[in-house]
């Protein structure tokens, strides 16, 4: 009896091990749906930059991309989306910690082709809402100076599309680029 008891305790404990290796975090990943039918899949790193992944992912969830446009694209260097009106100058209103080694946060992902990363004004290192951009080509210069969170993996052909349409003196395009919606699922 004093035998099979034990038997079951270790079984129940084999069983609790792997239901908590279950729970394990799992990665989030952007789904960006443009509204041309076309789709670009993110992963986030909020083990890099958490404040930022928490911010993308709530503003996501919210709604808050829905119809949003891409309002700069520079060939060679971002796309960027992320402003309500569309100008470069708005956001959510709510400004977040620039996650960068500039502003004291380690932050070790470069600025590579395929990069998320989040945009700010000027100087204030704390002024980052909901602009992001995605690099076109390595941009090791940014690198401690914008919050890098996380990497396209699949859709770059859509990115690539995206950097060759026609922009005005201001980079921004003269046919809108819209980002029909944004959804965060999770990978393991």
């Amino acid at each position: 009896m004093k035998k099979s008891k034990i038997l079951v305790s270790l079984i129940l404990c084999i069983v609790m091990m792997f239901s908590l290796c279950s729970c394990a975090k799992k990665t989030p990943v952007a789904e960006i749906s443009m509204a041309d039918g076309t789709v670009i899949y993110a992963e986030l790193y909020p083990e890099i930059a958490p404040i930022t992944v928490e911010n993308f992912i709530n503003l996501a969830n919210d709604g808050f991309y829905d119809g949003i446009t891409v309002h700069r694209v520079v060939p060679g260097f971002v796309i960027q989306a992320g402003d309500p009106e569309g100008t470069g100058m708005g956001g959510s209103g709510k400004n977040i910690k620039g996650e960068f080694s500039a502003n004291g946060v380690e932050n070790n992902l470069s600025h590579k082709r395929g990069v998320l990363s989040m945009a700010r004004r000027g100087d204030d290192f704390d002024s980052a809402t909901s602009q992001f951009f995605i690099v076109l080509e390595d941009s090791d210069f940014l690198d401690g100076n914008y919050a890098a969170f996380g990497m396209v993996t699949e859709g770059m052909n859509t990115v690539d599309k995206i950097a060759t349409v026609t922009t005005d003196n201001n980079d921004k395009p003269l046919e809108d680029v819209v980002i029909k919606n944004i959804r965060i699922t999770y990978k393991d």
